[in-house]
C-alpha cells in the first residue's frame, strides 16, 4: 500500500501540531512508521487519504460498536443540527438520554454528561472525595482513566510510599494523594488501606482493563474490590468508558454482577461525538452543585449534538436484543481463528478476550496486569501491525490497546482479518 499522501500530510501538521497529532498514541511512536490520516468510514472500514481500505479494529476506540457513520446516529446529528448546535441552556434530549441510560445501567439513579471521559473520571473523584470528605484515592497500574492529574501517577517503593508523578507538570502535592496497585492483586489494596487508615475516598478502576491490551479482572477480583470498600467506608468507582454499553446494555456491572458506587461513561455513550457522564444513586450525586457543595460545571455538557447522537446510539442498542450476543459471537469467531493461525505458525502467544473486547500479547504467559503485560515481545509486535496494515487490516498502533469489535463485521471481514494474520505471521 502506498501512504503518500499520509506521509505529506503528517509533515504538514508536524508544524502546527505538537508531534502532528492531537493524542500522542496516533503518531505511531509506539510501532515507528508514519500515522494513517483518515479520510472517511462506513461500516467495518477506514478508508485514507491514499485511497487504500482498512477493516478498522480501533473504531475510534470503542464507540463504533454498531459500525462508522451508523444511519440513525447521522440522522439525529443531521437533524438535530438543524435546530442549533449549541445554546448553553437546558434542552429536554437531556433528560431523555438521562432517562434511558438510567433505564439500561443497573444501580444507578442520576446522571451527569460531560464532555469526555478525562472529564468524567476527574469528577467522579471529586465528588467521591466531597463526599467522603477524604483525600485519597487508589489506582492501578496500567489502568488510564484520562489525563488529569491525579491519574498519571506511578508507584512508589513500598505499600504506604506516597506516588510520584509520570508527567511534568503533575505536582508532588497532587502525587502523594494517589495510591498504585496492582491489578488482580486484593492483597497490595489491602496494604493500602493498612497504611492509610480513614484516609481513601475511592478506588478506581477498569473493571475489564483496555490499555494494557484486554485484561479481565481474576475470579473474585471485583467480588474483593467491593467488600475492601464497603469495609473501609470507600467509594468504589468503575470506569467504563470503554465497557459501558459494550459489553453488556448495563455494562461490567451488568457482567459481572458487581454495583459500583459511581460508574464513568464515554465512547458508545456519544455515538462517536465528544461525550463523557458519570452516575451514581441519588444520596451521591446529590452532592454535586446546584444540589450539594461539589462543584462542576462545563459549558459544553449535554451539547445537542452529542445528545442526540448518544441517544440514537443507546436507543439501537437498547432495542436491539441480540446485538450483544452477536458482538460476543463475532469476537470468539476471531479469537478461534486466529489461534489456530498462531498456532499452525508455531507462535508464541496468549490471547485474552471479555466480550467484544480482544487484545493479542506475543508472550506464553498469561497476561493478568500491567507487568505481565509489559513481558510480550514489543519487536514482534512492531512488525505484525504494520503487516496487518499491509494486508488491509487496521489495529491500534500500540502493544497495549485492546481491540474493538464492531457488529458492522461480517463473517467475510473476520476471515479476511484471519487470513491477513496467517500472511503476516508465516514470514516470522
Amino acid at each position: 500500500m502506498l501512504y503518500q499522501r499520509s506521509s505529506a500530510l503528517f509533515a504538514e501538521a508536524e508544524q502546527v501540531i505538537p508531534g502532528g497529532v492531537n493524542s500522542p498514541v496516533r503518531a505511531f511512536k509506539g510501532v515507528g512508521g508514519t500515522p494513517i490520516f483518515a479520510k472517511r468510514a462506513k461500516g467495518a472500514y477506514v478508508f485514507d487519504e491514499d485511497g487504500n481500505r482498512f477493516v478498522d479494529y480501533i473504531n475510534s476506540w470503542g464507540p463504533m460498536v454498531l459500525g462508522h457513520a451508523f444511519e440513525p446516529v447521522i440522522t439525529a446529528i443531521t437533524e438535530r443540527a438543524q435546530l442549533g448546535t449549541s445554546f448553553g441552556m437546558p434542552t429536554a434530549l437531556e433528560t431523555k438520554i438521562a432517562q434511558l441510560a438510567v433505564s439500561m445501567v443497573p444501580n444507578i439513579d442520576k446522571i451527569r454528561f460531560v464532555n469526555s471521559g478525562t472529564e468524567a473520571c476527574m469528577s467522579a473523584i471529586r465528588l467521591a472525595r466531597g463526599y467522603t470528605k477524604r483525600d485519597k484515592i487508589i489506582k492501578f497500574a496500567g489502568c488510564y482513566h484520562g489525563h488529569s492529574d491525579s491519574f498519571l501517577i506511578q508507584a512508589g517503593s513500598g505499600a504506604s510510599t506516597f506516588g510520584t508523578p509520570n508527567s511534568p507538570g503533575v505536582t508532588q502535592g497532587t502525587a502523594k494523594d494517589t495510591l498504585l496497585a496492582n491489578y488482580n492483586d486484593i492483597e497490595s489494596v489491602q496494604r493500602l488501606f493498612e497504611a492509610n487508615k480513614e484516609e481513601i475516598a475511592a478506588i478506581i478502576i477498569e473493571p475489564v482493563a483496555g490499555n494494557m491490551g484486554c485484561v479481565p479482572p481474576i475470579d473474585g477480583f471485583l467480588n474483593q474490590l467491593r467488600a475492601a470498600c464497603d469495609a473501609n467506608g470507600t467509594l468504589l468507582i468503575f470506569d467504563e468508558v470503554m465497557t459501558g454499553f459494550r459489553l453488556a446494555k448495563g455494562g461490567a456491572q451488568e457482567l459481572y454482577g458487581i454495583k459500583a458506587d459511581i460508574v464513568c461513561f464515554g465512547k458508545v455513550i456519544g455515538g462517536g461525538l465528544p461525550v463523557g457522564a458519570f452516575a451514581a444513586r441519588n444520596e451521591i450525586m446529590n452532592y454535586l452543585a446546584p444540589l450539594g457543595p461539589v462543584y462542576q460545571a462545563g459549558t459544553l455538557s449535554g451539547n445537542p449534538l452529542a445528545m442526540a447522537a448518544g441517544l440514537a446510539m443507546l436507543e439501537a442498542l437498547n432495542n436491539d436484543t441480540a446485538v450483544f450476543d452477536r458482538l460476543n459471537e463475532k469476537t470468539a469467531y476471531l479469537e478461534n481463528g486466529i489461534r489456530e493461525v498462531l498456532e499452525a505458525n508455531n507462535i508464541v502467544y496468549t490471547i485474552n478476550r471479555v466480550g467484544s473486547m480482544i487484545s493479542v500479547h506475543f508472550d506464553s504467559s498469561p497476561v493478568v496486569d500491567f507487568q505481565t503485560a509489559k513481558n510480550g515481545d514489543n519487536d514482534i509486535f512492531k512488525t505484525f501491525f504494520h503487516g496487518l496494515l499491509r494486508e488491509g487490516v487496521y489495529i491500534a498502533p500500540s502493544a497495549y490497546e485492546t481491540w474493538f469489535i464492531t457488529d458492522a463485521l461480517t463473517y467475510e471481514d473476520l476471515d479476511f482479518t484471519i487470513a491477513a494474520v496467517n500472511n503476516v505471521v508465516k514470514h516470522f
